[in-house]
């Protein structure tokens, strides 16, 4: 009768755990959407110097930015930690994704407002940068 109580607690347990994943996701999927927007241009080299201009005027310091991979990391320092990683993708033949992704002393960034004042800044760098507006 025991080993029937405690199986039946176990296959409980374990249904639990899924429940927990599956409903996660759901947040998962909203993050994703504030980490990313997309523009309508295939110029991605322009993209990542808009990405990197943006950074540096947020305060961020450049750790490293890969073109070919389409990849920047940087790190703001101000008696705190933020690193971020933008990723820039091409989607739907002519259209170009960027992601950003922050973490503050090591965990995630989850708040919408920190990708809003992000994007707000790089949508403004892209319009200059598309416009070739000094």
């Amino acid at each position: 009768m025991r080993i029937l109580i405690v199986m039946t607690l176990l296959v409980l347990a374990g249904c639990a755990t899924q429940t927990a994943a599956i409903t996660a996701g759901g947040s998962q999927v909203e993050l994703r959407q504030m980490q990313t927007r997309e523009y309508d241009t295939l110029d991605k080299r322009g993209t990542l110097r808009s990405v990197v201009a943006t950074l540096q005027d947020l305060g961020f310091v450049i750790d490293k930015a890969d073109y070919e991979l389409a990849t920047i990391s940087a790190t703001k320092l101000q008696n705190y930690e933020i690193r971020m990683t933008v990723i820039v993708r091409q989607r739907d033949g002519d259209r170009l994704s960027v992601r950003a992704n922050a973490r503050f002393n090591e965990k995630p960034i989850e708040d919408p407002k920190s990708y809003q004042d992000f994007f707000s800044a790089l949508d403004k760098a892209m319009f200059l940068t598309l416009h070739k507006v000094d």
